[in-house]
């Protein structure tokens, strides 16, 4: 199976972070995000690879070589001129031949499952296959809306928030047929979603849209490649570390959890919450050291954040059950009251 990994990219936006590197060779876990994508192609079956490439092309050349080192054949073909994300591809047509092709980014992180997006595109062979993903605050990306069959009626490119009528984002990775390449002219800007898309759905041409789990993330701004990194390293974002990196393993469980009569409250915001109740409990007082600790003859009460979730969770212990109760309840409605 054949893979064409778009890697032209300069990343304007990441310079402040990663200087003259192009966006492809942005380091993750100690390797290249155009590396991860490479190795999750050939753990899908992708063994022939052609990188599309522009900024800085010898930079990506030096460093992967002929791919053998991870199992891969990989080509090269460099733009000229302005050609636009499916003109990049067009200009790989010589490797790609007559064949179903996938495409995919060099210069975002993934885990997902490639396998089913191809197996979805030779099951129902349509022009192009496009791999969706979930998002509850999709406004970065361009949206697809798709009928109960997964057919795409219509695309929606980086809505407002009026604007959003769908939660399933464009990855921008793709199976397409001969016939969806076809329809790509040669030498001239030409693009999937502006141009490419629109036209096959014009033509009464099948785009299948399929939803996929798993993580992608389109690392083009500082805080998002911060995300990304973070996401990497607590496991969140199934890759292979380089040398001296692994995930962060699972916190434990803290000691001395609270006993007796428990509540748990979910909030916006666990630390400003605490802020606001530590302030309100100075005059008591109470102490600090762990959670905010409220002691007094018959009882105890502790009122500490979620190790793993936005929420506040609320202890008491007392020599009286229903006092206890009522003590806990009584925490609970005055923290729902400060972080309203």
């Amino acid at each position: 199976m054949k893979a064409i990994v778009l890697a032209g990219g300069e990343g304007t936006r990441l310079k402040a972070v990663t200087g003259p590197l192009p966006k492809p060779m942005v380091p993750l876990l100690g390797r290249p995000l155009l590396e991860h994508i490479l190795r999750l192609l050939k753990k899908h079956g992708f063994t022939r690879v052609c990188a599309a490439l522009k900024y800085r092309p010898e930079d990506i050349r030096s460093v992967l070589g002929d791919g053998s080192c991870l199992g891969l054949r990989l080509e090269y073909r460099v733009e000229e001129g302005e050609l636009g994300t499916a003109g990049a591809v067009k200009n790989c047509a010589d490797f790609i031949g007559d064949e179903d092709v996938l495409v995919i980014s060099g210069d975002a992180a993934c885990d997902l499952d490639l396998s089913a997006l191809w197996r979805r595109h030779r099951e129902r062979g349509p022009a192009a296959s496009l791999a969706l993903r979930r998002d509850a605050a999709p406004l970065r990306y361009g949206l697809a809306v798709t009928d109960a069959e997964g057919a795409i009626r219509a695309f929606v490119e980086k809505p407002r928030w009026p604007q959003v009528v769908t939660d399933l984002v464009n990855t921008g990775i793709y199976v397409l047929s001969p016939r969806a390449l076809d329809a790509i002219p040669a030498g001239r800007r030409f693009d999937f979603g502006k141009d490419l898309f629109p036209l096959l759905i014009r033509r009464k041409e099948l785009l299948l849209g399929v939803p996929l789990e798993g993580y992608w993330c389109d690392v083009g701004t500082p805080l998002s490649y911060y995300q990304c990194c973070a996401d990497a390293l607590t496991g969140k974002l199934n890759i292979e570390p380089g040398e001296g990196f692994c995930p962060a393993e699972e916190p434990e469980e803290e000691e001395g959890a609270p006993e007796g009569f428990l509540l748990e409250l979910p909030c916006r915001d666990r630390a400003g919450l605490m802020g606001r109740l530590s302030q309100w409990m100075l005059e008591l007082p109470a102490d600090y050291s762990d959670g905010i600790r409220l002691r007094r003859a018959g009882y105890a009460l502790q009122i500490c954040p979620e190790s793993r979730k936005s929420a506040l969770r609320i202890a008491v212990k007392a020599d009286d059950a229903e006092f206890a109760r009522r003590l806990a309840f009584s925490a609970r409605d005055l923290a729902k009251a400060l972080d309203d």
